[in-house]
């Protein structure tokens, strides 16, 4: 599995955090996964099933702008 750190904007408060969590988790292949409020940012662990454009359009279907930074 891979771990990706990706930027998202938007996010004011837990049912931000929520959204984009279970925007995430519905994808396959998602392993670890903690969203940060403070940091505005979203650690994934993802296998070889789901790509970085799948993440990042999950998350722009919840609502919210994810910029990945190639960390």
């Amino acid at each position: 599995m891979e771990t990706i750190i990706i930027q998202i904007s938007g996010m004011k408060n837990e049912e931000c955090v929520r959204a984009v969590t279970n925007a995430i988790q519905d994808l396959p292949s998602i392993g670890q996964l903690e969203v940060s409020l403070e940091k505005g940012e979203v650690s994934v662990e993802h296998g070889r099933f789901v790509s970085l454009d799948d993440i990042l359009q999950a998350i722009a279907e919840a609502g919210y702008e994810a910029v990945w930074s190639g960390k």
